[in-house]
């Protein structure tokens, strides 16, 4: 007994060292930081930095920077690069890639000019030092560009050029440092240039003349073996890294041009891309930016006032280069102020080229502890900042350039085929539902709706089909209302992932659920049902509590947070409401900003009948919901909110606690809770 203690004691002294035990942790991390991050709205990879200055050996001492969580870092740095140039609009690229090379330039020499004199006369570096960390000030690191990839921005132009533009500075930087280190060893010399430009010139040739046709053949010859696809762009990602290693370049390079390369051949939309896309988010990129948190050492701002001082000054310049690049690019393309914070939200995070310039440098005696301490500070808080600038500056871009327009454009398309998804967990407000889901299909091509009901999935197989009484109640009410339906039992032991996934595989557009039910402390802690439901299902979703007949309303009231109008789905879900109204003959209360008002009312000029329509507008406060207090609300009225989903324009934390106030405020009134999904 006793030693069976003494192993298990062993097996968890700090730091940890069992393989088993570090992975377990590690992916603990990686699923909960970012779910607790977004509950605040913090951005994840922010999270999962901080969380690796906490349990890294600087910090709690959790866990130490061994060679297996090296490994998966690098994978997951090259795997950021390599997303870059896959996911880039070659497209946009090569329209802006003047604009690239300018802004390049801009963001190469501009810490340069500035970093140089303040590192070698107010630092009192010596030249080699002073030059090499000005370089380093050039760098940056796409830290922020899961975010942008989200938000669905990437083919901005502003983001085109930042990315086109990192490329061409990193590159520059990283053959420079190699002439530093050169120059501290040996010297440079012609046969030097000759090499790097020849291995330079070979390299290219390989990854855009050889690797496109091998992997087009390739592709075309296994197209039944899909998992081979990914393995061999695995394979392509770290052989480019290799090659541009013994090109002389950072292997980062290498890994973005790898992206470049397979961008044409890869689609999007392609499973291979989802397969690349989630590997890359779930695992690789996860553990490098953990592995970033557990360079950081905050003791050093405790060692005495000297290294407090490079810290501050180091990470105040690399901000201050950067925001000054991305202001010059805004004055000479004339772009707002929206997009000189994007390009300054991605440019301004130092990670990659930048730990690669500092180490390299403090190995060669180039710099000391307290420049290389000073870094990791600087590259905290740069990362940090860069999550939070670049996070705020996606949702106003989406807001000004990415919604407005295409929502106008799609007023009239009612030529459009939509389907229905009805996950029923009781007969009681089956008819209603049907019914709800007949008028708001009376002007689009009719298909059937589908019915579901998730059951266990120990559910016995051969009951799955049986018909009982559910069912031909659920075919009694289809034929009253003259519509078809398609009824399906869902094995699955958690509700909202069957749901999702037959929402998924059917490609519905609207998901209509039942109003949630009371739950334990672990639903509401980790999710109900309907948050799971938000988070992975992009089908508009409606949550109803039908108390009347649809007949027996006289009202609609429509709640809308500010800035509803920019949803992508809002001209599908105005559309619904509008249908509703005029199937049920009801008067429409919208309460809303004026900004939305306004965006309504440039609805009206496509000839829609607002003869019926009035609005309250509302002021622009975070309880938005509460505004229908000052107004009598009748129990026949049906209540309509639009809440926002958690990553959207019109997200505020204060919605939460919409289902609570509903529930004291009107027991007894109808209610649909509206949450926009992806244009149709």
């Amino acid at each position: 007994m006793n030693e069976y203690l003494i192993d298990l004691f062993r097996q968890i002294e700090l730091p940890v060292r069992n393989p088993v035990l570090i992975l377990s942790l590690l992916f603990f991390v990686i699923l909960l930081v970012p779910l607790l991050f977004r509950r605040f709205h913090i951005p994840g990879i922010l999270g999962l930095i901080l969380s690796g200055v906490l349990i890294g050996p600087n910090g709690l001492n959790i866990l130490e920077k061994s060679e297996a969580i090296n490994l998966f870092s690098t994978i997951g740095l090259l795997y950021i690069m390599f997303m870059a140039g896959l996911e880039l609009d070659t497209n946009e690229f090569n329209k802006y890639k003047y604009k690239s090379l300018l802004f390049g330039l801009f963001t190469f020499a501009i810490p340069l000019l500035v970093g140089f004199p303040i590192c070698f006369y107010l630092l009192k570096f010596d030249f080699q030092a002073s030059f090499l960390v000005a370089s380093m000030f050039s760098t940056h690191t796409l830290i922020s560009y899961p975010i942008v990839s989200r938000w669905g921005i990437v083919s901005q132009q502003a983001v085109a050029i930042t990315v086109g533009g990192t490329i061409l500075t990193d590159t520059a930087v990283l053959i420079m440092l190699a002439v530093i280190l050169k120059t501290n060893s040996q010297g440079v010399n012609n046969a030097f240039w000759l090499q790097l430009t020849v291995s330079l010139f070979l390299f290219s040739v390989v990854m855009f003349k050889v690797i496109p046709p091998v992997s087009r053949w390739f592709f075309r010859k296994v197209e039944s073996e899909k998992h081979s696809h990914y393995i061999f762009v695995l394979s392509v990602i770290f052989f480019a890294a290799f090659l541009s290693e013994i090109a002389g370049v950072e292997p980062i390079i290498g890994a973005f041009m790898a992206g470049l390369a397979l961008n044409s051949l890869i689609s999007h939309t392609s499973a291979l891309f989802n397969r690349i896309e989630f590997i890359g988010n779930a695992l690789f990129i996860p553990f490098f930016l953990i592995s970033v948190g557990m360079l950081v050492d905050l003791s050093v701002l405790f060692n005495g006032k000297h290294a407090v001082f490079i810290a501050i000054v180091l990470t105040s310049v690399a901000l201050l280069v950067k925001w000054l690049a991305a202001l010059l690019t805004q004055m000479v393309f004339s772009f707002q102020g929206v997009h000189r914070r994007l390009i300054f939200g991605l440019s301004s995070s130092h990670a990659a080229a930048t730990l690669a310039i500092i180490l390299v440098g403090f190995e060669a005696g180039i710099l000391d502890e307290n420049t290389l301490n000073a870094t990791i500070i600087l590259i905290l808080f740069t990362c940090v900042i860069s999550s939070i600038v670049t996070e705020r500056a996606a949702r106003e871009l989406l807001l000004k350039e990415g919604l407005i327009d295409h929502n106008l454009n799609r007023i009239d398309q009612n030529d459009v085929t939509e389907k229905y998804l009805l996950p029923i967990s009781n007969q009681w407000s089956l008819d209603r539902f049907l019914e709800l889901s007949v008028i708001f299909r009376k002007n689009v091509k009719q298909v059937p709706l589908h019915v579901l009901q998730v059951v266990p999935a120990d559910y016995p197989e051969n009951e799955l089909v049986i018909e009982d009484s559910f069912t031909r109640s659920l075919h009694k009410t289809a034929a009253e209302l003259e519509t078809k339906i398609v009824f399906q039992r869902e094995p699955d032991f958690h509700i909202a992932s069957g749901i999702t996934r037959v929402a998924n595989q059917m490609d519905a557009n609207y998901i209509l659920l039942g109003w949630p039910q009371k739950s334990g402390l672990l639903d509401r802690v980790f999710g109900e049902i309907l948050d799971n439901i938000l988070d992975t299902a992009p089908q508009h979703i409606l949550v109803c509590r039908l108390q009347l007949p649809l007949v027996a309303h006289q009202k609609l009231i429509i709640g809308l947070p500010p800035l509803a109008f920019t949803e992508p789905g809002f001209t599908d879900c105005f559309k619904k409401w509008m249908q509703l109204s005029l199937e049920l003959h009801m008067d429409v209360i919208i309460f809303c900003s004026e900004e939305t008002k306004g965006y309504i009312k440039k609805l009206n000029s496509k000839n829609y009948n607002f003869r019926n329509w009035k609005f309250k507008v509302t002021e622009l406060n975070q309880n938005w919901f509460k505004s229908i207090d000052n107004y009598k609300i009748n129990k026949a009225d049906l209540l309509v909110f639009m809440p926002g989903r958690p990553a959207s324009a019109s997200f505020l934390m204060e919605q939460n606690e919409i289902p609570s106030y509903i529930e004291q405020r009107f027991p007894d009134n109808s209610v649909i809770l509206f949450y926009s999904g992806a244009a149709i």
